[in-house]
């Protein structure tokens, strides 16, 4: 395993008014799993094929285990891709795809089948070695996809949405997969995806992209609970996070005719900003319903019962806000109820989207 540094790379593609990646750095531990997360168009898969030299960036440069390897070749980086589509040759065996790599590479027979059989065991492929690609399921092309990667022992795994093929109940399996295979491994892994629950659910930190520019990187939970811009608050999370327009108010915010108070930090943070307009932001999980003076009103417009949790829908003077609350709450279509935040859950943004009160990651110099 290896580490990976990126120093401010930036890459335009020609006919692209806008640059594809913009001063874009990020260092990427030795045995970590990070997750580059994005809308399309924000420059993930590009960092992802500079990583692999599939792509050339325009300036700075790739490091990889400590060499520089800007203008290396791909097949001389030692690195491993995954990509969307499976990329299988119909006609040979799962034994075959697997070991088709090494082949080229001239690698001794006895080798080969060395890597191939560890391999199968690790993924659970043993049984299929013998089978053509059409004779497997998508999650089982999936493996051979894994397993391809995998025989060749490289320094770094690169993801591209992998997963993305799949329907909803095999996407959670393969998420369990690549989780396990990486502890097994402690390998070096960097994965690419516009799904926000599998950079949660995969990533030991995620770096979330927007227009080539990197926003924010930590680890998912901390990204979630502090993002440093709306753009990042509104991405993450589904329902995403209610933002409501409001009033610096002393140690609070007022929202039309109700008044959210902040706990200690972010009251702090706001008193430069008295009386300035701003963004309050709350997610669904966090809002409560609340009699209590200060609690912005609002009436049900309707509900929706998701098994584990339900959803109101709640039209307020500042706009529509989703709460999420237990299935068995009554979500009567009409009722009047009052909405406040938990403790500590408030979040402000600023007239230019950065949240206040909570600083900016500092990137690699």
């Amino acid at each position: 395993m290896s580490a990976v540094r990126l120093d401010r790379l930036s890459k335009t593609y020609e006919g692209q008014d806008r640059p594809a990646l913009s001063e874009f750095s990020l260092d990427v531990a030795a045995g970590e799993f990070l997750v580059l997360v994005g809308p399309s168009g924000c420059g993930k898969s590009t960092a992802l094929r500079s990583i692999a030299g599939l792509e050339v960036p325009d300036t700075g440069s790739v490091w990889i285990g400590g060499k520089d390897v800007t203008e290396t070749p791909p097949r001389d980086r030692n690195i491993a891709m995954v990509f969307q589509n499976y990329a299988l040759y119909p006609h040979m065996s799962v034994y075959d795809n697997l070991a088709f790599g090494l082949k080229l590479r001239k690698t001794p027979k006895p080798e080969i089948d060395a890597r191939v059989k560890e391999a199968a065991a690790l993924l659970g492929l043993d049984r299929y070695l013998d089978r053509k690609p059409k004779a497997l399921s998508g999650g089982e092309r999936q493996r051979v996809a894994l397993g391809r990667a995998l025989v060749r022992r490289p320094d770094v795994f690169l993801f591209d949405e992998p997963l993305s093929n799949l329907d909803a109940q095999l996407r959670v399996h393969m998420r369990a997969e690549l989780h396990k295979l990486h502890q097994k491994l402690d390998a070096t892994m960097i994965y690419v995806t516009h799904d926000q629950v599998e950079a949660m659910t995969l990533g030991d930190r995620i770096a979330v992209l927007k227009g080539g520019v990197l926003q924010q990187v930590d680890a998912p939970l901390a990204v979630y609970d502090r993002p440093v811009n709306k753009f990042v608050a509104g991405f993450l999370g589904s329902p995403s996070m209610n933002f409501v327009d409001a009033v610096v108010d002393g140690a609070g915010v007022k929202v039309g005719d109700a008044r959210w108070a902040a706990e200690a930090a972010l009251a702090a943070a706001l008193a430069p900003h008295a009386g300035a307009k701003v963004t309050a932001g709350v997610r669904p999980e966090h809002v409560v319903l609340s009699d209590a003076p200060g609690a912005l009103k609002g009436q049900v417009e309707f509900s929706e019962v998701l098994g584990a949790e339900r959803l109101l829908y709640v039209q307020t003077a500042a706009g529509r806000l989703v709460v999420r609350v237990a299935p068995e709450h009554g979500g009567t279509i009409g009722a009047n109820v009052g909405l406040m935040p938990e403790p500590g859950r408030l979040r402000v943004f600023d007239a230019a989207e950065q949240a206040i009160g909570i600083a900016a990651v500092p990137q690699p110099a």
